[in-house]
C-alpha cells in the first residue's frame, strides 16, 4: 500500500510517500480502509521531533475516517461499517492514519452511522469532536459573551461554527495575531475579531466563556478577561507551552470563576455519534478550508505551518 513514512526527524522533507506492507489484523485489532484524515499541529510537533516517546520510522496520522476492511469484531465493527478512529496512540506509539490502511485496536475505532460525504466526514473528527467536548464543558448558553482565543485554528473555526448553529443568538468573539484575517474569519460566524499581542488581548472587554486554545502561554492573560463566574476550558496548545508557569490557582483563576479542560483523547462513542446528529439536524456548515491529496501531505504541513491556514486542513485518501 501507499503510505507517508518519517524515517527521521526534520521538516515537511521528511515526510515521504512510499510502498509499505499492508498491515495485517491480529487479535483485538481491525484494518480500516482511510478515506480521509485531518492534518493536526500535534503530527507537526511530532515531525519535528518535539515528542519524546515517538520512535522512527512512524507514519503519522492522530485521526481517520474509513472503513473496516478486515475485522476481528464482526458483531460491532462488521467489514464495510463506517468508522471514525480519533487520538489513543495512533500515529505515535504505533502507525497512523498517513496512508491507505491502517490497523487499529478494536476499541479505538467507533462505528458511526451517518449520510455525510466523505469530504464532509473526514473534516468532523478530530476537530469537530474536540470543539464540541470544549462546548459541552463550558456549559454554553445563548446568552453567553464567549471568547475564542485562537479564533483562526481549525478547533476555534469548528467550535463558532457549532457554537452558532446551536444558538444562534450566542456573541462569539475570536482572537487572532493577524488583523488581515479579519473579515475572512467573521465569514466563520465571529461578531468582533480582536487582536492577540505577545499574549495579552488588546481590548479591555470581559466574557463569560473563554475557549483557551494558545492554552499555558495565555490562560492567566485569559483570566484577566472573563466575568465573575465564568469559564475558561484550556484545550489546545498553539503557544508551543504544555505547563503553567508560575500559576498560583488561588490569585490567578479569577474570582468565583473556573477553570476545566477538554482533549480529545477523552473519547465517548455517544458522545461522537450525537455530534454528528447535531451537525445533520442544524445543518452546520462543515467545509474543509483546504484539500491535499496522499502524496501531497508534506504540502499540507507546509500550509498548516505557514500561518495561513484558516479552518481545517484534510487529506482525501
Amino acid at each position: 500500500m501507499k503510505a507517508v513514512v518519517v524515517y527521521e526527524t526534520g521538516g515537511p522533507d521528511k515526510l515521504v510517500y512510499t510502498d509499505v506492507v499492508k498491515p495485517k489484523i491480529k487479535p483485538g485489532w481491525s484494518l480500516v480502509k482511510v478515506k480521509g484524515f485531518g492534518i493536526n499541529h500535534s503530527e507537526i510537533f511530532t515531525r519535528r521531533g518535539d515528542s519524546p516517546s515517538v520512535k522512527f520510522p512512524r507514519i503519522l496520522g492522530i485521526e481517520c475516517v474509513g472503513m473496516i476492511e478486515e475485522t476481528t469484531d464482526p458483531q460491532r465493527l462488521p467489514i464495510g461499517q463506517k468508522v471514525i478512529s480519533i487520538m489513543g496512540e495512533m500515529g505515535r506509539d504505533f502507525d497512523g492514519s498517513y496512508a491507505e490502511y491502517t490497523l487499529l485496536p478494536n476499541a479505538q475505532i467507533y462505528p458511526v452511522d451517518t449520510d455525510l460525504d466523505w469530504e464532509t466526514l473526514v473534516t468532523i473528527p478530530e476537530t469537530y469532536y474536540t470543539a464540541y467536548g470544549s462546548l459541552l464543558n463550558l456549559k454554553l448558553s445563548g446568552k453567553d459573551q464567549v471568547l475564542v482565543r485562537g479564533g483562526s485554528s481549525g478547533v476555534g473555526v469548528a467550535f463558532t461554527k457549532l457554537a452558532k448553529g446551536i444558538y444562534p443568538e450566542i456573541e462569539v468573539t475570536g482572537t487572532t495575531r493577524q488583523m488581515a484575517k479579519a473579515d475572512d474569519l467573521r465569514k466563520f460566524g465571529y461578531d468582533q475579531i480582536i487582536v492577540d499581542h505577545m499574549g495579552c488581548l488588546q481590548t479591555e472587554l470581559k466574557f463569560d466563556k473563554i475557549l483557551e486554545l494558545i492554552g499555558p502561554a495565555t490562560v492567566k492573560d485569559s483570566f484577566k478577561h472573563l466575568n465573575e463566574g465564568g469559564i475558561i476550558c484550556s484545550t489546545g496548545q498553539l503557544g508551543d507551552q504544555w505547563y503553567l508557569d508560575n500559576f498560583d490557582p488561588i490569585m490567578d483563576i479569577a474570582p468565583n470563576s473556573y477553570l476545566t479542560s477538554f482533549y480529545s483523547d477523552n473519547v465517548d462513542e455517544f458522545k461522537l455519534n450525537k455530534m454528528i446528529k447535531l451537525i445533520e439536524e442544524y445543518n452546520i456548515d462543515v467545509k474543509p478550508q483546504k484539500i491535499f491529496e496522499l502524496q501531497h501531505v508534506d504540502q499540507a504541513h507546509e500550509y498548516l505551518e505557514s500561518g495561513k491556514s484558516l479552518g481545517k486542513v484534510i487529506v482525501l485518501v
